[in-house]
């Protein structure tokens, strides 16, 4: 039950990531939920593995700060590698129609 929890947090957490973020129109609503939601489950499942309880507090922001920073960074390197493609497609686009920009 507690993973139902832990992965219902990262989502939640993924979710606030990125519209929290700037150029939220450069990737897909679901991608950093996404991310947040995996790595929550994992990490929560790698620490349950290792020993740690499940009524811990330390497992449960460990499960809960990974995946928000796992989201942050999603969501700035996919912004960034969008625009960065955009960039290079308008400009094929233009040489091949011959404009002079």
């Amino acid at each position: 039950m507690e993973l139902l929890f832990v992965v219902l947090g990262g989502t939640i957490i993924g979710f606030i990531a990125h519209f929290a973020l700037p150029a939220a129109d450069t990737r897909g609503v679901l991608l950093a939920p996404a991310f947040g939601a995996a790595v929550s489950g994992i990490v929560w499942e790698v620490l349950f593995w290792l020993g740690w309880k499940a009524d811990g507090g330390w497992i449960w922001v460990f499960s809960l700060v990974i995946p928000a920073v796992v989201a942050v960074v999603v969501c700035t390197v996919s912004a960034r590698r969008r625009r960065a493609a955009d960039s290079t497609a308008f400009a094929r686009l233009l040489k091949a129609s011959g404009v002079q920009a």
